[in-house]
């Protein structure tokens, strides 16, 4: 049970061999998932992928030149209070620079976390300025792209094309420019997250982790030979899921892992406690018999890591009253789906993406392999009862 990123596909009912159904059918094909409901789903692509990487790459690329260099002054705070830097807002103008120019064929809509608003107040003149300086000298250093240089009007224009709502008609990206900001201003781990929604379903997912070390985060990792930090983690349905060096080095397949033992297992959660009740997840690890601690980490950077089998559980349940985004998990859930991964929420159902920015599912979110899956999906159901007969 995969939900809107789905990996696993059979024809819906054919007489015909599968081959012969995909010939005569050389765009688009519709099958049935094992939760019944309809997918259908274009042959490839390749092309959409690419545009993709490229963007995320470049993202990365600016996130690492603030980080390196933050100042107090590059920090603010939205009207919920969360803090969102300079590289949120330039990470969101060069994926729309880069998508529009690479795909100019396509229509383009962007459901995305930020947009213009603060910026065009008359205080926000200094960091609108220095965002467009860190979003010009980044296109410039790709040396990609002839164009003139952006204005602060361009970048605005850019940010603001995050405003569509999604939903289950066309294609959308969704996109957070820098999901785990908190992570980012502690120096920690956050992800450019990418994604592509194609009829309500999540059809391709870019992960870029520009502080993940390409070694495993499980275990002596500060020992292994390979200190190289930054990962693209990249998926297409129906092709599997791919990590490289942010540095372009040769891609490689991932796997969940394949551990059918719980109390062998490791869980990731999220860092920040308002994302997660972290004594719930407690709860749960404990009725599985995991002896490992959690490992807390910002970001979906948890659902690359957890794809190339890192750890064999992430956990996410909020506290009451939020509500879930859908750029928060939408290339993170088919990035671990395609590599075997189940996601779904607390009850077991798939996530939706096709119904506008948020979405609606059951208390919380939970992801492994499907061997680990029905005992995770009891030790919840469980822990949640509980929870309720407690209060």
């Amino acid at each position: 049970m995969t939900g809107n990123c789905l990996k696993i596909l059979t024809p819906i009912s054919s007489s015909k061999p599968l081959l012969f159904s995909l010939l005569s059918k050389p765009t688009k094909t519709q099958f049935k998932t094992s939760s019944s409901f309809v997918l259908s789903v274009k042959m490839s692509y390749h092309k959409e992928l690419a545009a993709a990487k490229k963007a995320a790459s470049l993202a990365a690329q600016l996130c690492q030149k603030v980080q390196k260099v933050l100042l107090q002054s590059d920090v603010q705070s939205k009207s919920d209070k969360s803090p969102v830097t300079v590289a949120d807002y330039g990470s969101q103008a060069l994926v729309t620079f880069v998508l529009e120019r690479e795909l100019p064929s396509e229509p383009f809509s962007l459901v995305a976390e930020e947009d213009s608003t603060d910026l065009r107040n008359d205080g926000a003149t200094d960091t609108l300025e220095r965002i467009t300086k860190l979003v010009n000298e980044t296109i410039t250093s790709d040396a990609s792209y002839s164009v003139p240089t952006l204005s602060t009007e361009d970048v605005l224009k850019a940010i603001d094309s995050g405003k569509s709502e999604g939903g289950s008609a066309g294609r959308h990206w969704v996109l957070d420019p820098i999901d785990g900001t908190k992570g980012f201003v502690r120096g920690d781990q956050y992800a450019i997250a990418l994604a592509l929604l194609d009829e309500g379903k999540v059809v391709l997912g870019v992960l870029a982790c520009p502080n993940l070390p390409l070694a495993s985060i499980c275990g002596d990792y500060h020992k292994s030979s390979n200190n190289e930090v930054g990962c693209l983690f990249y998926a297409e349905v129906g092709a599997g899921t791919y990590m490289q060096s942010l540095n372009g080095s040769s891609p490689v397949k991932v796997q969940v892992t394949a551990i059918e033992n719980s109390e062998e297992a490791s869980f990731f959660e999220s860092y920040e406690k308002a994302h997660s009740q972290h004594d719930l997840s407690s709860s749960i690890a404990k009725k599985l018999g995991v002896k490992a601690p959690p490992v807390r980490i910002d970001s979906q950077v948890k659902y690359g890591a957890l794809s190339r089998g890192d750890g064999a559980i992430y956990m996410r349940f909020p506290r009451e009253g939020y509500r879930e985004k859908i750029w928060d998990h939408a290339a993170g859930c088919i990035v671990v789906t395609e590599a075997g991964g189940v996601v779904s929420d607390a009850a077991g159902n798939p996530l939706d993406f096709s119904k506008g920015k948020y979405l609606d599912l059951n208390v919380g979110i939970i992801v492994t392999n499907q061997k680990l899956m029905p005992k995770l999906l009891k030790a919840v159901k469980e822990s949640l009862e509980e929870q309720s007969s407690s209060l």
